[in-house]
């Protein structure tokens, strides 16, 4: 299906760091990203994240710190910490009427984890510093810069190879940090390549990378036909 690309405002105007408190629970999930202004559905179930959410609204932050598992340890039990993440704020809440949460997280900023704290609650908490990321409270930084033309041929290269549909009218109309950012979270890569995308230090920079991802996976599925440019 077509996803919608939009930008959700927050009730809430987070102008920096200091803005945000510097311990927020995490929710370690693989191959969930989120970006600063994008939504992040999520579909909670167990009893320990059920509680983490409740806290969230208790302590009247509603904020929640996704954030990758290191690859090599994800099927650990208590798996080790990318240690840069994403905290989001909780935009949207229904319940299922079966103990299950739907919820949208609208992202704020990337984080630094400081450390691990422990803590009584089943969920985790870490200390965590935004100072390095202050760069992601301002929308729209570097739109300029990036290439929006490559970014979109290569897109609809990818989803016609893979039979997808998309709503072009949509895209053509996305802010270009919403639709790099949004083309990021959607993207089918693994954790690694997440990960990259999430630490990459400029909107350009992120562009560039998620187009040649893509362009690698293309060259994949049809070999003899993808010329490699020699620039």
């Amino acid at each position: 299906g077509a996803t919608e690309l939009r930008t959700m405002g927050t009730n809430v105007t987070y102008r920096g760091p200091a803005d945000l408190p510097d311990v927020i629970p995490v929710f370690p999930l693989p191959g969930a990203l989120l970006l600063p202004r994008g939504q992040l559905p999520l579909n909670i179930f167990e009893p320990r994240y059920l509680a983490m959410i409740d806290d969230s609204f208790l302590a009247g932050h509603r904020l929640v710190g996704m954030v990758q598992p290191v690859p090599a340890d994800e099927d650990a039990k208590r798996p080790a910490l990318s240690s840069v993440g994403c905290v989001g704020r909780i935009t949207q809440l229904a319940e299922s009427g079966d103990g299950r949460y739907m919820l949208s997280l609208t992202g704020i900023s990337r984080f630094r984890i400081v450390e691990e704290l422990a803590t009584t609650t089943a969920y985790r908490q870490c200390k965590v510093d935004f100072d390095p990321f202050a760069g992601d409270f301002e929308a729209r930084v570097g739109e300029d810069d990036v290439d929006r033309e490559g970014l979109l041929k290569t897109l609809r290269e990818f989803l016609d190879v893979n039979d997808m549909e998309a709503d072009w009218d949509g895209i053509q109309r996305a802010p270009t940090e919403i639709l790099v950012n949004a083309l990021c979270m959607m993207s089918p890569w693994g954790v690694k390549e997440k990960q990259a995308l999430l630490e990459a230090p400029d909107l350009r920079t992120r562009a560039a990378l998620l187009v040649a991802v893509a362009e690698v996976a293309l060259a994949k599925d049809k070999p003899s036909e993808v010329k490699t440019p020699l620039n």
